[in-house]
């Protein structure tokens, strides 16, 4: 049973807010159990067992807590609390999973640290522990985060496994119609039920959705886009320009651009087939445009509205194309883009009609930002630490797995928990590894940022900086715990005693701590 609850007191401009609280309630699509009502009736009753007045309610309904992005209450319950606004000293919350199923445990550790910073609690009012920063709390609220973003992981593998069968049987997964063509909703067994509109969406799950011939004037719309690529070898500027002239507009009610104009010409679904993972956007992490071995496609899934022939010879005109050009030929033509635009992204590309596509650059070069280094462009987001953290990462096990080897190496029993990668030492000690990529100021001076693990709390930090380049060690720091107050560290070259007293240039102090003396046995 849990044991009563009461927060520390919280002074602000005169007034107590210990016993004062706002609530936060959020819900995507997951089970009916977490309704925003739901979660507020058992908030009230924890409040009420504790003497605790709600005085704010902040709701996210319909929201993905995979990130902060859309969840409006919960960001402005951080602007109030950041900027001092807030009046009250508690936040109540149903459990770990509302407060977000962040892939990285360390987000939502870092959000209740913001909390904590403007002396307000955070607790969960259906977990079976008090947030109340002892040793068991600390940890059963880390385990409790890794669920949540375990959860949302394994849903997303199901889903998207859900999704290619469904698309193999050639239902749409998601995703507009299209110009042309138009989403029909079908029950279990393929009987027609009603059009869908933009934005409408199936309500119940044994229905199906598959694509249809749109209105009439459309489908010749589409269809004399092809000739006009095909047999007249119009560029796709010239098709939109012409379409505009005459007053047609897409299916967004918009105007045709090239680019608009090259995506009819390159969908299979003009032609009947249903494709699905072009483009995967999982877990809401990162936009990839996958490729097309990793397509999943069902051949003659709908009613095609252009034959299969015409579609092929589109293409090889596109492939054609951009096949006869070579790596130079393809960076001249970057190169005076940039020279005319003053900057590139890849709409720029795409727009340009006597340029390839931004995926042939893509796929000639392994990237966009590798093609713009060739020709001397830097955008003004620096995206180098992209792959820079990319190698780290792979970098990242081999390091423990040289720290392991040492620790046993020196005498050491050495366990090491697959759940939290912590690595125990004798019984004695605990340790995590953090590999800290080496940035410049704007002065072309190191930098580097170590982040210490403040969920898992390890007894050592053992942080590995990177020398200039990102390639091999530099030097290590051995960071105890109990002399580390922030949960963040950013160090130069030389940083004085207080944290340079933990650097070594090896490992070998480290691998001290574990040896064994032996000792004889008294007479």
């Amino acid at each position: 049973m849990k044991g009563r609850y009461r927060p520390s007191q919280t002074v602000r401009g005169g007034k107590e807010w210990s016993n004062r609280a706002a609530a936060y309630v959020r819900m995507s699509t997951d089970h009916q159990r977490y309704s925003t009502e739901n979660q507020l009736a058992a908030i009230k009753r924890f409040a009420e067992a504790r003497e605790i007045e709600i005085v704010r309610v902040y709701e996210d309904a319909g929201k993905s807590g995979l990130n902060l992005e859309g969840r409006d209450a919960f960001q402005r319950l951080l602007a109030d609390v950041e900027r001092g606004a807030a009046d009250f000293g508690t936040i109540l919350v149903y459990d770990v999973s509302r407060w977000g199923r962040f892939q990285n445990a360390d987000h939502g550790a870092h959000l209740e640290f913001l909390c904590s910073r403007a002396d307000i609690v955070v607790q969960y009012c259906a977990e079976q522990f008090e947030n109340d920063g002892s040793i068991g709390s600390n940890l059963l609220k880390t385990v409790k985060r890794v669920m949540a973003g375990e959860y949302s992981r394994e849903l997303s593998v199901k889903v998207f496994a859900g999704q290619c069968r469904l698309s193999e049987k050639g239902y749409r997964q998601g995703g507009m119609a299209g110009y042309g063509l138009r989403r029909l909703l079908v029950d279990e067994n393929g009987e027609p039920k009603a059009q869908l509109s933009i934005g409408e969406r199936k309500s119940l799950q044994t229905d199906r959705v598959i694509l249809v011939p749109g209105p009439t004037e459309e489908v010749e719309t589409v269809q004399r886009i092809y000739r006009l690529f095909v047999d007249l070898r119009m560029q796709e500027a010239e098709i939109a320009a012409r379409l505009n002239r005459e007053g047609v507009l897409t299916d967004l009610a918009r105007p045709w651009t090239r680019g608009t104009v090259h995506q009819v010409l390159t969908n299979p679904k003009y032609i009947g087939d249903n494709v699905f993972n072009r483009v995967s956007f999982k877990l809401k992490m990162r936009r990839v445009v996958n490729p097309k071995d990793h397509w999943v496609r069902a051949s003659g899934a709908f009613a095609a509205i252009v034959d299969v022939a015409t579609f092929n010879r589109a293409a090889k005109i596109v492939e054609d194309r951009c096949r006869r050009l070579d790596d130079d030929e393809l960076l001249v033509l970057l190169r005076s883009l940039l020279e005319a635009q003053g900057s590139l992204s890849s709409i720029i590309i795409d727009e340009r009609e006597d340029m390839p596509s931004s995926s042939v650059y893509r796929n000639r070069f392994g990237s966009l930002l590798r093609a713009y280094r060739l020709v001397g462009y830097s955008p003004q987001r620096d995206y180098r630490y992209i792959e820079i953290n990319r190698r780290l990462r792979g970098m990242h096990p081999d390091v423990v797995a040289t720290v392991i080897d040492g620790l046993r190496a020196a005498g050491g029993d050495v366990r090491v928990y697959p759940e939290t990668g912590l690595i125990d030492v004798n019984d004695e000690f605990t340790a995590s590894v953090v590999v800290a990529r080496c940035g410049e100021t704007q002065a072309a001076s190191p930098r580097w940022r170590i982040r210490l693990d403040t969920g898992l709390a390890p007894d050592v930090t053992i942080a590995v900086r990177m020398d200039r380049g990102n390639v091999s060690p530099l030097d290590y720091y051995l960071l105890p715990r109990l002399d580390m107050t922030e949960p963040k560290l950013r160090l130069a070259e030389s940083n004085g005693l207080s944290l340079d007293g933990y650097r070594f240039e090896t490992l070998e102090f480290l691998f001290s701590l574990a040896a064994r003396a032996q000792f004889e046995e008294a007479a």
